[in-house]
Protein backbone atom coordinates (compact mmCIF):
# COMPACT_ATOMS: atom_id res chain seq x y z
CA UNK A 1 0.00 0.00 0.00
CA UNK A 2 0.88 3.19 -0.84
CA UNK A 3 1.03 6.36 1.69
CA UNK A 4 1.74 10.12 1.11
CA UNK A 5 2.37 12.90 3.05
CA UNK A 6 0.15 16.12 2.40
CA UNK A 7 0.16 20.01 3.03
CA UNK A 8 -3.09 21.77 2.68
CA UNK A 9 -3.38 25.80 2.51
CA UNK A 10 -6.40 27.82 3.46
CA UNK A 11 -5.98 30.88 1.33
CA UNK A 12 -8.85 32.47 3.39
CA UNK A 13 -7.25 31.84 7.15
CA UNK A 14 -3.44 32.07 5.94
CA UNK A 15 -3.20 28.27 8.12
CA UNK A 16 -1.44 24.71 6.87
CA UNK A 17 -2.62 21.81 7.73
CA UNK A 18 0.18 18.58 7.40
CA UNK A 19 -0.67 14.95 7.19
CA UNK A 20 -0.56 11.59 5.59
CA UNK A 21 -2.95 9.05 3.97
CA UNK A 22 -2.94 5.91 1.89
CA UNK A 23 -6.54 7.15 0.18
CA UNK A 24 -5.67 10.99 -0.45
CA UNK A 25 -8.75 11.81 -2.73
CA UNK A 26 -10.81 10.49 0.30
CA UNK A 27 -8.91 12.96 2.71
CA UNK A 28 -8.63 15.87 0.61
CA UNK A 29 -12.68 15.16 0.55
CA UNK A 30 -13.06 15.06 4.04
CA UNK A 31 -11.43 18.28 4.91
CA UNK A 32 -13.16 20.21 2.51
CA UNK A 33 -16.44 19.09 2.47
CA UNK A 34 -17.22 15.94 5.03
CA UNK A 35 -15.12 16.48 8.32
CA UNK A 36 -16.12 18.40 11.19
CA UNK A 37 -13.06 18.38 13.05
CA UNK A 38 -10.19 21.28 13.16
CA UNK A 39 -9.71 21.61 9.25
CA UNK A 40 -13.35 22.29 8.60
CA UNK A 41 -13.51 25.87 10.33
CA UNK A 42 -10.67 27.05 7.54
CA UNK A 43 -12.43 25.49 4.18
CA UNK A 44 -11.54 25.31 1.61
CA UNK A 45 -7.92 23.74 1.24
CA UNK A 46 -5.92 23.87 -1.46
CA UNK A 47 -2.79 21.14 -1.57
CA UNK A 48 0.01 22.72 -1.85
CA UNK A 49 2.74 19.44 -1.29
CA UNK A 50 2.39 15.83 -2.16
CA UNK A 51 5.41 12.94 -1.17
CA UNK A 52 4.92 9.36 -1.86
CA UNK A 53 6.00 7.30 0.77
CA UNK A 54 6.65 3.36 0.00
CA UNK A 55 5.71 2.77 4.08
CA UNK A 56 3.47 3.81 6.60
CA UNK A 57 6.64 4.29 8.67
CA UNK A 58 8.16 6.60 6.09
CA UNK A 59 4.60 8.36 6.03
CA UNK A 60 4.96 9.12 9.65
CA UNK A 61 8.40 10.21 9.95
CA UNK A 62 8.32 12.88 7.56
CA UNK A 63 4.96 13.97 8.54
CA UNK A 64 6.81 14.75 11.84
CA UNK A 65 9.30 16.19 10.38
CA UNK A 66 7.51 18.82 8.35
CA UNK A 67 5.80 19.64 11.57
CA UNK A 68 9.50 20.48 13.10
CA UNK A 69 11.07 24.10 12.78
CA UNK A 70 12.97 23.10 9.99
CA UNK A 71 9.65 21.03 8.24
CA UNK A 72 7.34 24.23 9.00
CA UNK A 73 10.45 26.71 7.38
CA UNK A 74 10.26 24.55 4.24
CA UNK A 75 6.16 24.17 4.39
CA UNK A 76 6.39 28.55 4.26
CA UNK A 77 8.71 28.19 1.36
CA UNK A 78 6.51 26.77 -1.16
CA UNK A 79 4.43 29.03 -3.52
CA UNK A 80 0.86 29.25 -2.39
Amino acid sequence: MEYCVYVLFSVIHKKHYTGYTSDLEGRLLSHNELGKGWTSKFRPWKLIYLEKCAQKSEAIAREKWLKTGVGRSFIKSLQH
